[in-house]
């Protein structure tokens, strides 16, 4: 069952969360959510269409999935999977100028080379090994595959490579949209390898002129770098921008 709030074009489930469907205008999705105060990170979504998600994406959601219980499952207990467009309710953004690169860091980073979308379906992949298919789940990695390799839309989804010694030993995925790069997820192999790949990543976005990393939710990790905590409001209009 799905409920109607009259005064937004929104649509809520009895969970209380934003059903989206592929026939909706995502902007305005996203405008009445900021309006109304929406106090969750998910929306929910069935359609696992490509068109329908690069909408989503080009929209300024992060694109997460799951599958559903196996008592939620469909007929005769077929796997069963939901997208969840998030929104972060806090947004960890790094503005380039305040990059911040710890001496102890600062001398490592020479020993790497970053290389840019390389090996992009082996990184998805060994995210997934490191952290998981909890949202990372089987049809979401074969859109994102997918997507990467079609040459004329927007938003991309593109990876980030860092070899030493000709060895892969960190890397990430994510999506770049317009001037913005969002970071999806990453995985390292030895130590320190995964800050040397995001501040080199850092200086090749800087570099290359994007506005801004969205590293999606805050951690303590991406504060170190440098990276604030900013509110959707400001997340958005900051996206918008950027975005075309």
């Amino acid at each position: 069952m799905i409920y109607f709030l009259e005064m937004y074009p929104l649509k809520f489930l009895p969970t209380g969360h934003v059903y989206i469907d592929p026939e909706d205008d995502c902007d305005r999705i996203v405008n009445s959510i900021l309006d109304t105060n929406y106090n969750e990170e998910f929306c929910i979504a069935r359609d696992f269409d490509e068109s329908f998600i690069v909408k989503l994406m080009e929209a300024g959601f992060l694109i997460m999935s799951t599958e559903l219980s196996p008592e939620e499952d469909g007929p005769d207990g077929e796997q069963f999977y939901i997208l969840l467009p998030k929104l972060h309710l806090i947004r960890s953004a790094l503005f380039f100028p305040e990059l911040h690169i710890k001496k102890s860091i600062r001398k490592k980073l020479s020993l790497y080379e970053l290389k840019i979308d390389t090996d992009f379906d082996y990184i998805l992949d060994k995210c997934v090994e490191t952290h998981g298919s909890d949202w990372l789940t089987a049809p979401l990695v074969g859109i994102l595959k997918s997507l990467r390799q079609q040459k004329d839309i927007r938003p991309r989804p593109v990876s980030f490579a860092l070899y030493r010694e000709g060895e892969l030993r960190a890397g990430e995925i994510g999506v770049v949209m317009g001037r913005v790069y969002t970071s999806y997820s990453g995985f390292y192999a030895e130590n320190n390898a995964g800050t040397v790949q995001m501040i080199l990543m850092a200086k090749w976005l800087e570099k290359m002129g994007f506005s801004f990393l969205d590293l999606g939710m805050p951690l303590s990790y991406k504060s170190d770098l440098g990276a604030r905590d900013i509110s959707p409001h400001l997340f958005i209009e900051l996206f918008r921008s950027a975005r075309y």
